[in-house]
This record gives C-alpha cells, sequence and structure tokens, in this order.
C-alpha cells in the first residue's frame, strides 16, 4: 500500500505541470580525439541529439519538472570519415532521487563502445516508433528506453517491462536493417557479450528475473526506507546479495550483474561500512566472489 501510494502521489503531483516528457538530460558531445575538421558540426550534432532526446515524449506518462530522470550522455568521438561515419562511444548514467532525502542513487552506468552511425551536420533526428530511421536516432531511443525502464524498476516490481520491450522492438528493427557492419556491432546476438543486444536479452531472461526484483527491493525497500530505520533497511538490503550470486552462476558469461556493479560498488562499500560485523561478511565475500577486480574497493568495507 505504501508503495502505490507513494507511485500515485508521484503521478497526481505531475499532472500540476503540464510537462509530459520524462528525460531531464544533459548530452555531452567529445570531440578532442579528431583534429583538424570544423568543430561546428560537432557542435551542432550535441544540440540535436539533447533536442531530440529532451523533446520526444517517450512514455504515455506524465512528470513534472522535478520528477524528471536526471541523467546523462556523454558521446566520445574516436573517428569521422569524409563519407560523414562516426565511430565512436557513449557513456551513459541516470539517477534517481531517495525518498525523504537529498541524496540521489545512481542507477545505470553503462559504456558502450560500439556507437557507431552516420551524421550529416543539420540532419533531421526523427523518431518514429516501430520504424527504423537512422542508426544514431535507434541508439538514443534505446537508450531513453532503457533509463525509463530501470527507473521503473527500481519504484514497481518489474515495472520496466515495458519499456525493455521497446528496446527488443529498436533491436529486431536495427537487425533487419542495411547497417554496415561498424553499425551493426552493437545489435548483434553474436560475437560479443557486452553490448546493447546483450544487456535486453538479460533483462528479459527468466533467469535475471529474481535479480529484477532485488533491484526493486533494493532501491524502494532498503534506500527508500532508510530514514525510518536504517538497520532494518540495510538487513534487507543484505538479504539480497545470494541472488546476485545465483544470477552469475546461472549465466556465467552475463553482462547484468557487471553493469549493477560498475553502477553500484561505491554505494554498497558506503553502506556496508555500517553494517554489522555479519552484514559486512557477508557483503565483502559476496562482492570479492563475483567481481574480484574490484577488491581495492571492496576492502573499505572493512575498514573501521
Amino acid at each position: 500500500m505504501k508503495k502505490f501510494l507513494y507511485i500515485l502521489t508521484s503521478y497526481l503531483l505531475a499532472v500540476s505541470v503540464v510537462n509530459a516528457q520524462e528525460l531531464n538530460c544533459n548530452v555531452q558531445v567529445n570531440s578532442d580525439k579528431i583534429e583538424g575538421t570544423n568543430k561546428q558540426v560537432f557542435q551542432t550534432l550535441q544540440k540535436s541529439i539533447s533536442e531530440y532526446v529532451n523533446s520526444i515524449r517517450w512514455t504515455g506518462m506524465t512528470f513534472a519538472q522535478t520528477e524528471k530522470i536526471e541523467c546523462n550522455m556523454t558521446i566520445i568521438l574516436n573517428k569521422v570519415t569524409t563519407d560523414n561515419e562516426y565511430t565512436a562511444e557513449i557513456q551513459v548514467q541516470s539517477r534517481r532521487p531517495v525518498y525523504g532525502s537529498t541524496y540521489t542513487t545512481p542507477i545505470l552506468n553503462f559504456r558502450d563502445k560500439y556507437f557507431n552511425f552516420t551524421y550529416q551536420e543539420y540532419d533531421p533526428l526523427e523518431y518514429q516508433e516501430n520504424v527504423f530511421t537512422t542508426n544514431l536516432t535507434a541508439m538514443l531511443a534505446y537508450y531513453c528506453y532503457l533509463i525509463i525502464g530501470l527507473d521503473m524498476d527500481s519504484y514497481q516490481r518489474l515495472g520496466g517491462t515495458p519499456y525493455f520491450q521497446q528496446c527488443e522492438n529498436i533491436i529486431t528493427a536495427a537487425q533487419t536493417s542495411s547497417l554496415n557492419n561498424s553499425e551493426m556491432e552493437g545489435w548483434r546476438a553474436f560475437g560479443n557479450n557486452k553490448n546493447r543486444y546483450v544487456v535486453i536479452s538479460n533483462l528479459m531472461d527468466e533467469a535475471f528475473r529474481q535479480y529484477r526484483e532485488f533491484f526493486y527491493e533494493y532501491h524502494r525497500l532498503g534506500l527508500d526506507e532508510m530514514t525510518k530505520n536504517v538497520d532494518n533497511s540495510r538487513a534487507r538490503m543484505a538479504q539480497g546479495f545470494p541472488i546476485l550470486k545465483s544470477a552469475i552462476k546461472a549465466r556465467p558469461n552475463s553482462f547484468l550483474i557487471p553493469v549493477f556493479l560498475d553502477t553500484k560498488a561505491d554505494e554498497l562499500v558506503s553502506i556496508f561500512q555500517k553494517g554489522t560485523s555479519d552484514e559486512k561478511k557477508t557483503a565483502y565475500s559476496t562482492l570479492m566472489d563475483i567481481d574480484p577486480t574490484r577488491q581495492n574497493i571492496y576492502d573499505k568495507i572493512n575498514q573501521q
């Protein structure tokens, strides 16, 4: 009931401000690696992407200005050819407020190394649902839906499913389009286990259903309840750690849990530094078991 009232109140507040758009996205195009070209085209690209992401209504929901999802998209340009083909990467980050506090928790922190597209200055960026137009607009739409889906998953159990399905639709359209090899790289089902296809495949895999439920409980029953009772909230979060291990065991080559830890590692350390000895032991052993490369970060859990 509390969950329902919280979400309902959020929606009712949104109606008071006529603003249907969901995202407040800071877009940056970094062209430092590109030399000897007209930089104006990159400024135009940045403006066009920002307008595209922040003006399209991606869902049927209504958001007040203060309720928009805060996110960043940083596009790093590595190469541009004379045929206007861009070899690039994108860092996508999103966050949401924690109920009853001034703290914002990171929801997504993902680096896509296959953000390749063709663009000529002043090309219009247009979105048509279920219609593949260009690789650039498809990739941007994919990340808008991914951001919204994960945000919804953090407020409602499996609440992001409709938006992950939109990502699946975009992937299907991309896979059946006539993209060149570099543009197709991020959409391929095989040959790469760290691309856009894999992220959504994991999210929609029944083997990760428990992980998505843990994701909800971590945020709504853990973080959002901390202002009421820190100890109970932390204990509830610790109870979900076995799910991370079982998800890795079920899909050893999955990419979803590494993405979660890329996003949450520092936050987990901050939370469990203040836990009981048993909570610290559980958190540390689990994190080291599934993510030993970050030992220097997780060691801080046991520091006084």
